[in-house]
């Protein structure tokens, strides 16, 4: 029996990159596929959507007002009034049409570090992680990665994960003051039952949770990777993570249908949904925005 209860029922074809605003007291995620934008209230009913004119892998709040969103075509500053209107900052990687960016968190110094990958050609390791800085300069700081998934940081920021989701590895980074990433380190391999590690969080114990792509399940480790918890899902496609509410003491979990057969979707009926697992009293460290 799945642990996890129905908090939205999206149907997003590739639910990603929650994030919870405590501002507004609204859950955001976007479905990649379908270019939309959701912004949920805290009991999980819809508050908007906006579509947006191409595919977005993420959307973080910035400090001043607005958002800045991850894009195909790379960063962009974006607006959610009655419309989402965007206005483009850098294109990381403008030679490369099957690229696009793919998750992404914001550090504690206002900068945000994202990941990309290729739609075209997911086994080459094209992908590149960036870190965007709050004078919209950025800069490529690794590469070799085939699919970027779940940059999270350490409570005390000392710490970076980043995920290659197509070897099944997680990586480690340690961060200079200034945020300024050392050589990376394998932190965790999973094995091809597990499936492969997706978006991911740190909670307030320095703890992470991991969605599992193909794995069906969240799974919480401890910071020198022995499994606490594994959580099982209703769906395959489990993609992101993140605290949510009041006291950051809830989790709420993106999920997708993208790519399943009909026999598959009617045993999920609820792939794509946003479901919420009970931390049993662990509580998330509160996000930080970007400082452009």
């Amino acid at each position: 029996m799945s642990e996890a209860r129905l908090l939205h029922d999206a149907r997003a074809v590739l639910g990603e990159g929650l994030y919870w605003s405590a501002v507004e007291a609204r859950l955001y995620f976007v479905d990649i596929r379908q270019h939309t934008v959701y912004a949920l209230q805290a009991d999980g009913s819809l508050y908007r959507q906006w579509q947006l004119p191409d595919l977005a892998g993420w959307v973080i709040p910035r400090s001043r007002g607005g958002w800045v969103a991850g894009m195909r075509d790379g960063f962009a500053l974006l607006q959610l009034g009655d419309e989402a209107t965007l206005q483009p900052i850098a294109n990381p990687h403008p030679r490369q049409p099957g690229m696009r960016l793919n998750d992404a968190k914001a550090w504690r110094d206002g900068s945000i570090f994202a990941g990309s990958m290729s739609d075209s050609d997911p086994a080459g390791a094209h992908g590149r992680l960036y870190r965007l800085r709050p004078d919209l300069s950025w800069q490529v700081v690794d590469s070799g990665y085939h699919i970027c998934n779940g940059p999270c940081f350490s409570p005390d920021g000392q710490l970076m994960y980043h995920t290659d989701s197509f070897l099944r590895t997680i990586y480690r980074y340690p961060l200079a003051e200034d945020g300024t990433p050392g050589l990376r380190e394998v932190w965790k391999v999973f094995s091809p039952q597990e499936g492969y590690p997706d978006g991911m969080t740190v909670d307030a114990e320095g703890c992470l949770w991991v969605a599992h792509w193909e794995g069906g399940c969240v799974s919480r480790f401890a910071p020198d990777g022995s499994l606490l918890r594994r959580i099982r899902l209703p769906v395959a496609l489990v993609t992101n993570v993140a605290f949510f509410g009041e006291r950051l003491e809830r989790l709420a979990v993106s999920t997708a249908r993208d790519g399943l057969s009909a026999a598959t979707l009617a045993a999920q009926p609820q792939a794509g949904s946003v479901f919420e697992i009970d931390p049993q009293g662990v509580r998330g460290l509160a996000p930080y925005a970007f400082a452009g």
